[in-house]
């Protein structure tokens, strides 16, 4: 067995669902994209895009002597309804009807632990076991933890495609994965880049509320995860009522892929929903001070909008039975 080889056995012994190896010497033509889109502000207030620019388009600013990235992906995908399903789409609206009038949606990714602490978990695992495979090389782990472009390097390595939403598709499991990252000074041989199999489709891109999407471009400022979670103070007024019932984050752009149909289902129990998080009360979050959210929230991504910025989204999605 050759050396790609056994990384990817070892990966899935980790627990990994996906691994592929990219070439630091050949990066994705994507990334060309990366400082006119900063050029122009797309990435908002998310000011360490900017700052960590010179390393997003360079991997080996953030390690020397790196060759090559070994990606990898860990569905987090659960047996519960798409927010799609629970307040279906009236055009580029979600709509409430009698029976999820007092129901909010929180992303998917963020029902059970903390994504950062799974993934880092199973990454030492992976670089436990391939350590004494390649005792002279280095290792360094990322997942969303650092200045590297994810899901460009991730569909270099062959993981699947950057979809018209931006995230990455893969062709068997859909796009409910998070990914991950080795750097390593190890020269390996690399995977081919995943065919972009979206062909004329343009759902996504028809049904995000806030117009956001363009073919494969993501106007953040646009967003609802950016404004729900990133954006601090007030919601931009133009944008605030577009949230509707998504309270942290959103996932409608991935709910409307047809690649997501075939619903392949996490293996990772840390992923399974914590008790209320799916579709729950508006008047239960409503009603949670702060030292209930920070108890609630233990080890969950959610921590990162704090309870303030939880309780301003829930204000913007109640819905309105007088004219604003």
């Amino acid at each position: 067995m050759d050396a790609e080889a056994r990384i990817k056995q070892a990966a899935l012994g980790a627990g990994f669902e996906l691994c592929g190896i990219a070439s630091l010497a050949a990066p994705p033509a994507r990334l060309d994209a990366l400082v006119p889109w900063l050029e122009k502000g797309l990435h908002g207030s998310m000011a360490w895009m900017e700052r960590q620019a010179s390393k997003r388009l360079d991997p080996t600013k953030i390690m020397p002597g790196a060759k090559s990235l070994i990606c990898v992906g860990l569905v987090y995908n659960t047996d519960h309804p798409y927010s799609t399903d629970v307040f279906p789409m009236d055009g580029r609206t979600q709509t409430r009807n009698a029976g999820n009038q007092d129901q909010a949606w929180i992303s998917r990714y963020a029902w059970g632990e903390d994504y950062h602490r799974v993934m880092e978990r199973k990454l030492e695992a992976l670089r436990k076991a391939l350590q004494p495979l390649h005792p002279g090389a280095t290792f360094r782990a990322y997942a969303d933890t650092g200045p590297i472009s994810e899901k460009a390097w991730a569909a270099q390595a062959g993981l699947g495609w950057q979809g018209k939403h931006t995230n990455v598709i893969n062709q068997d499991l859909g796009s409910w994965f998070f990914l991950g990252e080795l750097l390593t000074d190890l020269e390996l041989q690399p995977d081919a880049p995943a065919k972009d199999l979206c062909g004329s489709c343009t759902r996504c891109i028809d049904a995000c509320p806030t117009q956001a999407l363009t073919s494969y471009h993501l106007d953040a400022t646009r967003c609802l995860s950016y404004l729900s979670i990133e954006v601090k103070g007030d919601l931009p007024p133009h944008l605030g009522s577009a949230l509707g019932a998504n309270v942290y984050g959103c996932d409608i752009c991935q709910d409307v892929c047809p690649w997501n149909r075939g619903r392949m289902l996490a293996q990772e129990p840390a992923f399974e929903p914590r008790p209320g998080l799916v579709a729950p009360s508006l008047e239960d979050l409503a009603g949670m001070d702060d030292d209930d959210f920070n108890l609630r929230f233990q080890q969950s991504a959610m921590r990162r909008t704090k309870a303030a910025g939880l309780r301003r989204n829930i204000q913007a999605a109640r819905p309105r039975t007088e004219p604003s």
